[in-house]
């Protein structure tokens, strides 16, 4: 008999899908259009429409899948129920029982992040390592926490929103959580081009950063290792809030590794170098030899972690 899992990891703009076999390899992947409609159950309805339809191109079975899990941008309980959907529905549902009533499959589901987090820890296997946190750094700061080998949910499913540790109790801009100073103001895409448009008004120093129109977070961090002195006075900022953040992640989970990830992680040594340096600056001595590496799953690491929370739960 044979047997596979698939990861489904829903995004605002995409579904994206994976088909892996019982030892969590790899064997397929698509993505798919989210459908924009405030009626979660039809998206639920659009990945089990799709997955049925996979499993008869493939000449697959019901009983050939071992599972689905799922991943969605929003807090989720460990039965299954979601309270929202950010940015996609309007309301409480069950996404376990629903995807199951129309899979006749076992379902489990998380939190996209948390979900992406398993991913990046099941691609660290062979280290042996039993903790650690994801940090992604895109739109906004994301994370997920990873503790002898399980996610960490939280009583309402929102652990590991990193990105909404305050590190800055005199900022004045209001963040889109509603509070004040988040890290998510300054390291994120987003948080570095705030800072650095907010540093060229304040100064009249001389930039690469004032001939460019529509300003990015990878324009910043360019010119900074181009040697532009804003440019990098602004990363130097953001690398220390980072820094500062983690350090209570850390006194708080004490994971064995941080995995840093999401499109400003690309910018490399510039960035990671400078958030270890400061982060051993703020975090107590029991925990300074905390592991620092790169994401290496990209957006494939949601599908990865739908596979494995299937593949942990046999």
């Amino acid at each position: 008999m044979k047997a596979f899992c698939y990861g489904v990891d829903i995004g605002g703009t995409f579904i994206k899908v994976g088909l892996f076999n019982d030892q969590g390899d790899l064997q397929s992947k698509w993505q798919f259009k989210t459908r924009k409609t405030k009626d979660d159950l039809k998206i639920i309805k659009d990945v089990a429409d799709f997955i049925i339809q996979k499993n008869k191109e493939l000449d697959i079975t019901m009983e050939d899948v071992l599972g689905i899990g799922v991943g969605i941008p929003g807090a989720v309980l460990d039965n299954g129920e979601v309270l929202q959907m950010h940015n996609l529905g309007t309301g409480y549902f069950n996404l376990v029982e629903e995807l199951h009533k129309l899979t006749g499959c076992m379902v489990k589901a998380a939190n996209d992040a948390n979900l992406a987090a398993l991913g990046e820890f099941s691609s660290r296997k062979a280290k042996g390592y039993k903790s650690m946190v994801l940090v992604t750094l895109g739109t906004g700061v994301g994370g997920g926490i990873i503790i002898n080998g399980s996610i960490l949910t939280g009583g309402k499913g929102a652990a590991g929103e990193i990105g909404h540790i305050l590190v800055n109790s005199d900022e004045r801009e209001v963040c889109g959580c509603g509070k004040k100073g988040c890290l998510e103001q300054y390291a994120s895409a987003t948080g570095i081009v705030r800072m650095a448009s907010r540093r060229l008004q304040e100064s009249s120093e001389a930039s690469i950063l004032r001939t460019i129109k529509e300003l990015t977070a990878k324009d910043v961090l360019d010119s900074a290792k181009a040697g532009d002195a804003l440019a990098m006075e602004v990363v130097t900022k953001a690398s220390e809030y980072l820094g500062i953040g983690l350090s209570h992640v850390a006194q708080t989970v004490n994971p064995e590794v941080f995995v840093i990830g999401g499109g400003v992680s690309k910018a490399g040594p510039i960035l990671t170098d400078m958030v270890e340096e400061f982060f051993k600056q703020y975090v107590m001595d029991d925990v300074k030899d905390t592991i620092f590496e790169l994401a290496v799953l990209g957006n494939d690491a949601g599908i990865y972690g739908g596979a494995n929370l299937i593949l942990n739960a046999k």
